[in-house]
């Protein structure tokens, strides 16, 4: 399964007009609720109904993967009450939502460190991972404690400890399949809501030579027209991994005839 996905600095992957792979950080909840003198619960709950209208439309779009940065591991530094408040609505979200991503074919998985979750979250996270797994329609990752610096360092001592006996020569590709997204293809389209414009130690490896895109937009107000902005701007892009413009014209057969 891993040598069909190609790695950008190895290779030049397929692309398409619209993105394969859509990974997103859903920034702005806080700021949303503020605005209108809301507790920052409020906007956590409203940016939910935003996920819920992103999944179908890459579903319609056809768009194979969907990534969602849901919470770093540096969001731990956040109130206790606030994170505690993620927490629940996580688990909520979980078991609200799970029949009708499977009803609808969607398959959901959570990345990241799940160590430092209440087991029952541990335990609701791997029976919606087991009861959706077959499906086929969009893959939902949910990235919940990650953090980039954390998904390279795992995956470099899961490699290590699967081969002990070599000391080193080293590849990618010894290294992808240890990577937290070892079955999906590389974002094509990383979208920043909120205004900021930054990675903020969200898939460093895979961002290589992902297209960006930021917007002012709150999260919980990212709606379709938002939504279709972002792909028009993907569209307008020159995706040339590390060739030339001129490289990616079509040869013209009259030039070849008198070369």
């Amino acid at each position: 399964m891993f040598s069909r996905l190609i790695s950008s600095t190895r290779g030049i992957p397929e692309h398409a007009a619209v993105p394969q792979h859509i990974a997103i950080v859903m920034d702005g909840n806080g700021r949303w609720a503020r605005k209108r003198l809301l507790p920052r619960v409020a906007g956590h709950k409203r940016g939910l109904e935003t996920v819920r209208r992103v999944v179908q439309l890459c579903v319609e779009h056809g768009v194979s993967h969907l990534t969602l940065f849901a919470f770093s591991s540096e969001n731990w530094r956040r109130p206790a009450d606030e994170v505690s408040f993620l927490m629940q609505l996580f688990m909520q979200a979980l078991r609200d939502e799970v029949e009708k991503l499977h009803r609808h074919n969607i398959r959901l998985r959570v990345i990241g460190d799940l160590s430092r979750f209440d087991p029952k979250l541990v335990e609701t996270i791997r029976a919606a991972e087991s009861l959706t797994t077959a499906n086929t329609a969009l893959t939902l990752s949910i990235a919940a404690n990650y953090g980039g610096r954390w998904d390279i360092l795992n995956a470099v001592n899961r490699m290590l400890n699967e081969h002990p006996d070599r000391r080193g020569d080293f590849t990618e590709e010894d290294l992808a399949p240890f990577l937290s997204l070892a079955d999906a293809s590389e974002p094509d389209l990383y979208i920043r809501t909120g205004g900021e414009q930054r990675v903020s130690n969200f898939l460093l490896w895979q961002l290589a030579y992902t297209e960006f895109y930021f917007t002012d937009c709150l999260w919980p107000d990212f709606d379709t027209a938002a939504f279709d902005q972002a792909l028009a701007s993907y569209r307008a892009r020159e995706r040339r991994f590390g060739r030339t413009s001129e490289q990616l014209q079509p040869s013209n057969p009259a030039v070849n005839r008198d070369s």
